[in-house]
Parts: C-alpha cells; sequence; structure tokens
C-alpha cells in the first residue's frame, strides 16, 4: 500500500476534502503542498490538489490524517488511463490506413501516412 500524509481543508456530509501534504519539499520551489514553480503552476495559478474521500474516522478540518491507496488499484488505473488510448490510438491507425489508403507499398504512400494519421486520431 502507499500512504501519504494529508490535511483535512474541508468536509462535505460523510467526505472529507483532503490535501495531501508532502515529507520532502519539492526540489525546484520548496513547497510540500501544491506546486510553486512548474509550468502548469505557472498557467494554471498554483492551485491546490484537493480531492474528496470518506470520512470514515470522522476526522475534523485541520486534521492530519493517512491515506493509503492499493498498488493493484494504482496499476489498473494506470493501464486504463493510458493503455486504452494508445491500444485505440494504434488500432485506429492500422483499420484506417489499411482500409483507406489500400496496400502501403502503392504509388504514393503519402496518402497512407495522411490516412494512418487520421485513424491514429480517431482511435484516440
Amino acid at each position: 500500500m502507499i500512504e501519504e500524509s494529508a490535511i483535512v481543508v474541508g468536509l462535505e456530509q460523510n467526505a472529507a476534502m483532503l490535501e495531501i501534504v508532502r515529507r520532502n519539499p519539492c526540489g525546484l520551489c520548496g513547497q510540500t503542498r501544491g506546486c510553486g514553480i512548474s509550468l502548469w503552476g505557472r498557467l494554471f495559478g498554483h492551485r491546490r490538489n484537493i480531492f474528496k474521500a470518506i470520512n470514515q474516522i470522522n476526522a475534523k478540518v485541520g486534521d492530519n490524517v493517512i491515506v493509503g491507496v492499493e498498488e493493484q488499484a494504482l496499476l489498473v488505473s494506470s493501464l486504463m488511463v493510458y493503455g486504452i488510448p494508445l491500444i485505440g490510438m494504434l488500432v485506429g491507425a492500422l483499420l484506417v490506413g489499411g482500409i483507406f489508403a489500400g496496400d502501403f507499398n502503392s504509388a504514393n504512400p503519402g496518402h497512407a501516412d495522411l490516412y494512418a494519421v487520421i485513424g491514429a486520431v480517431a482511435g484516440l
């Protein structure tokens, strides 16, 4: 199980709004909460990453809690978020490129690449 410290920043019915607090500060900006220097932080205003979790321990605002995520759940989620779009992109490129361009060794292979790109975008 992967565990991180978090602080309760809000409450909703039977859920707690949590923000992860890093044990070690960021090597670039020195912050332990949110992002202070990255490109995304500069573009989107250094928003804090807050998420909702079921409040089974009746934590109050300001309490420090430990949040755990099973490794298997993290692995499955990563495969779904990255693997499925990648497979869709490859299948789309192969199908559309093969169907509409005909033979990939034709006299004008530039069209085969164009159709493959269109298929990859559609599959993604």
